[in-house]
């Protein structure tokens, strides 16, 4: 498989994050760009990037760039996604995919009219210890699954004009941190039928804790815990009719699980080791996929990340977040 080349869009800390596992991994750094130019040279340095560009507009227009990642607040996702497909370019968007579900099928029209890889960077996905929980699941190795449980709680800055506490940028709990487990229960046991959403608000008016629970059409639930003020255990559990699932903190990163009979008997004891953050599998997951002459992900596809968007936006409603745009 030819390695693709890739372009950073902002350069800020998930960017710098991304750049260092494509770097464990041997993928190809082509250039980054910043709306500062010395941003993006102090990036280009630190990474040992051939380009550095003082605008988006130069990243996305070098030849040199096939696909890009966009490394934006949540606010800008859209319009950094569009300005790179409009220019022929692949994205990888971090998560959460866009603002809201109208966003986001702004996105997927574009992608499907230009025959475009749009890809979420949701990388819980593409980690190994998920990849094998999967196999795990699909053999019947708990049986039925009726439960759900995962928790992303942090501690984390409280001024109000930080991006996390700023509706203009998206900011709040559900979007930074929530999106983990509402996508994981959305992997696990399909779409939601039912969402109940209780939380708080913070100074600003983003929301600070959200406890959400969902029914599935299985008739499985799941109850997912989601804060910026307080860190929790960030630990997540799937229970079946003939077992259950344990993911040690942190599950949404490279992380350990054991998976237990009815007896109490553990039947696997996962432990993996990854190289890094682990946010290059994403990267590999995109390149493969653009390699084998696909425009979507096998593992989250764009339609999903869509859906999932619809998601968040009923959650936003019941915990009454309103953002300028949406």
């Amino acid at each position: 498989m030819t390695a693709l080349r890739w372009g950073i869009l902002a350069t800020g800390g998930i960017a710098h994050a991304f750049a260092s596992d494509l770097r464990v991994a041997g993928r190809t750094l082509a250039a980054v760009g910043s709306r500062r130019i010395e941003a993006a040279q102090e990036f280009a340095a630190q990474h040992g990037i051939p380009r550095a560009h003082g605008s988006y507009e130069e990243l996305v227009n070098d030849p040199d760039v096939d696909i890009v990642y966009i490394a934006t607040p949540h606010s800008h996702h859209l319009e950094g996604a569009v300005l790179a497909l409009e220019h022929g370019k692949h994205v990888l968007i971090e998560k959460p995919l866009t603002l809201d579900a109208d966003e986001a099928v702004a996105i997927r029209d574009i992608a499907a009219a230009r025959g475009l890889l749009a890809m979420e960077a949701m990388w819980t996905r593409y980690l190994p210890h998920m990849v094998r929980l999967r196999e795990l699941l699909e053999a019947g190795a708990i049986g039925e699954i009726r439960a759900l449980s995962a928790d992303h709680t942090q501690s984390l800055p409280t001024d109000p004009a930080h991006r996390l506490n700023a509706l203009e940028l998206g900011g709040g709990a559900l979007l930074d941190l929530g999106v983990y487990p509402v996508s994981f229960a959305w992997d696990i046991l399909g779409a939601p039928a039912e969402i109940r959403a209780v939380g708080r608000l913070g100074e600003t008016g983003a929301d600070t804790e959200a406890a959400i629970s969902m029914t599935h059409a299985s008739g499985a639930v799941s109850s997912l815990l989601t804060s910026s003020r307080a860190a929790g255990a960030n630990v997540a559990q799937i229970v079946g009719t003939a077992g259950r699932v344990e993911i040690d903190s942190v599950w949404y990163t490279p992380t350990s699980f054991r998976v237990y009979g009815t007896d109490g008997s553990v039947r696997e004891d996962y432990r993996g080791e990854v190289a890094g953050r682990g946010m290059q599998f994403q990267a590999l997951h995109a390149e493969a996929a653009i390699a084998e002459g696909r425009a979507d992900s096998t593992l989250l596809p764009l339609e999903e990340s869509v859906a999932i968007m619809g998601t968040l936006d009923e959650i936003r409603s019941q915990l009454g977040v309103r953002y300028p745009r949406g």
